[in-house]
């Protein structure tokens, strides 16, 4: 998204572009999945000032306004990637923390079992699978 493209949808809303807003955004898109605190290691190495309080409430306007979304890959911390990708199952290796995407196509069908038999919708962006991946370093230490 253009910087004039944020404002505008800010404005719009009552709102505006903060460098803040720019760069977390900015962190979200070049990051690919991160989390919150990720996101401030890479705003603060542009802005050193920029505090974890003012990513976490950032994030959450940049999600109300549909430019970003969350999941939960762990434990921990929501992982957010941007909301204007292709949605995708993500696939989490326990071993070495690997995350992966995966077509939702192919939970079509227990998806549409899940709505027949039980009137359950599934939000298959926020689906994250574990397990372990098949890399060789990962397979070496599951034996």
């Amino acid at each position: 998204m253009s910087e004039s493209s944020l404002a505008e949808m800010l404005r719009s809303r009552g709102l505006r572009l903060t460098a803040q807003r720019q760069l977390v955004l900015e962190a979200v898109l070049e990051l690919g999945h991160a989390t919150p605190e990720q996101v401030h290691s890479a705003v603060r190495e542009v802005a050193a000032g920029v505090n974890i309080t003012t990513i976490y409430r950032t994030l959450e306007l940049l999600e109300r306004l549909g430019l970003v979304t969350h999941t939960h890959l762990s434990h921990g911390s929501p992982t957010y990637h941007a909301a204007g990708e292709d949605t995708h199952v993500h696939l989490v290796c326990r071993v070495c923390g690997a995350v992966d995407e995966v077509d939702p196509e192919l939970f079509g069908p227990l998806c549409e079992k899940l709505a027949v038999e039980r009137g359950f919708q599934v939000d298959i962006g926020h689906v994250a699978l574990f397990g372990v991946c098949g890399r060789s370093d990962c397979e070496e230490r599951r034996e």
